[in-house]
């Protein structure tokens, strides 16, 4: 808003996306953005002069203009005083796709805000204030979803002060390293292919052995985190909600180590999943070149076994649980763009029916 004081501007954990809080003499609006400073959700949160009767649904709020709320729409028609300074601060959900905003007050924090991570403007849905009365496109009402969306804030909450605790990320190497060294194998080199914030990932070479030709390479860390964006595809998001890849090769562990810098991250910079069958485009990337070859995506497979070929198998990785959730493994199959083309047009169990055919090994180095 022009010429508006700014409450807040703070990036997510994750730094994919931005909430930002302008006041300026009328009204006080949030707006959630994407890593380009594009405006995906703005929120209505309070008139500070006299409601108008009635609205303009076209006017301003998507541009950062924000509008008077109609009076039918907002608690408080005459208008309310404005937040206090320092009054407001965001909470994150873990996957770091929605955010609520808490204002605190003598009585402790109340909840004024949650922008869900289903909330879209190109939608419609704007996210809940607490000043807001029914559906507007500025604002939803809060108080019909607060039972609903409380529990996720205080679970937020709680999440991002066990991040912080000095050993909660050791806690979350130590217990994927010893599921691994059960179901896997002893382990190899180990590396860090963080950027310096959260997710805090690394990755864990497993060496061949006399039951298993070819290395695997595994992720360590990604499912400290929720993976964002779920919670528009089903209700109960616990079974596919945390993940681990991994990728067996014969290649020298170092050099196909290199995919795991940028596709470790993709979930939570992107702001989407990873699933079974879900395919992905291969980001463009100097270090991991030469193992990329002529390949342009990855498939990801929970079971690699319909490409085996006869050959070994990928190793039972089930049974890790973290904060009551199952971890699922999935295993990186890259795939050339024509492969990656008949996978959009068909599904991912008949791009594996047509690679099985062809002989394509899941083992990256065989041929």
């Amino acid at each position: 808003m022009a010429g508006a004081r700014v409450l807040l501007d703070e990036y997510s954990p994750y730094h994919s996306r931005r909430i930002v809080v302008e006041c300026d003499s009328r009204t006080t609006a949030a707006y959630l953005m994407d890593a380009r400073g594009r405006i995906r959700v703005p929120v209505w949160l309070a008139n500070h002069d006299v409601a108008p009767e009635t609205g303009d649904p076209s006017s301003g709020l998507y541009r950062g203009e924000a509008p008077l709320m109609p009076a039918a729409y907002t608690r408080h028609p005459q208008g309310r005083a404005p937040f206090a300074p320092g009054a407001l601060r965001a909470v994150w959900f873990e996957e770091g796709d929605g955010v609520a905003l808490l204002e605190s007050g003598p009585d402790g924090d109340s909840l004024l805000a949650v922008v869900p991570g289903w909330a879209e403007a190109d939608s419609g849905i704007p996210g809940y204030a607490r000043e807001a009365i029914g559906r507007s496109p500025y604002a939803w009402a809060l108080d019909p979803v607060r039972a609903q969306l409380w529990p996720r804030v205080v679970h937020a909450e709680a999440y991002w002060n066990w991040r912080e605790a000095p050993n909660a990320w050791r806690s979350v190497q130590r217990t994927v390293f010893n599921h691994l060294s059960r179901t896997v194998g002893p382990p190899g080199h180990y590396w860090d292919v963080s950027d310096g914030h959260a997710p805090l990932l690394r990755v864990t070479e497993r060496p061949p052995t006399e039951e298993r030709p070819y290395t695997v390479l595994s992720t360590v860390g990604m499912c400290g985190q929720r993976m964002p964006t779920l919670d528009r595809y089903m209700a109960d998001t616990s079974e596919y909600a945390r993940v681990e890849l991994a990728l067996a090769t014969t290649m020298p562990a170092h050099v196909a180590a290199r995919i795991f810098r940028w596709i470790g991250a993709f979930p939570w910079r992107a702001v989407t999943w990873f699933g079974p069958g879900h395919s992905v485009k291969w980001l463009d990337g100097q270090e991991d070149r030469k193992m990329r070859g002529d390949r342009s995506a990855v498939l990801l497979v929970a079971d690699p076994s319909p490409l085996a070929g006869g050959g070994p198998s990928a190793p039972d990785t089930s049974g890790l649980t973290f904060h009551g959730d199952p971890v699922r493994w999935l295993w990186i199959v890259p795939i050339t763009r024509p492969e990656h083309l008949f996978a959009k047009e068909h599904d991912a169990a008949t791009l594996i029916e047509k690679l099985a055919a062809e002989g394509r090994s899941w083992i990256l180095g065989d041929h």
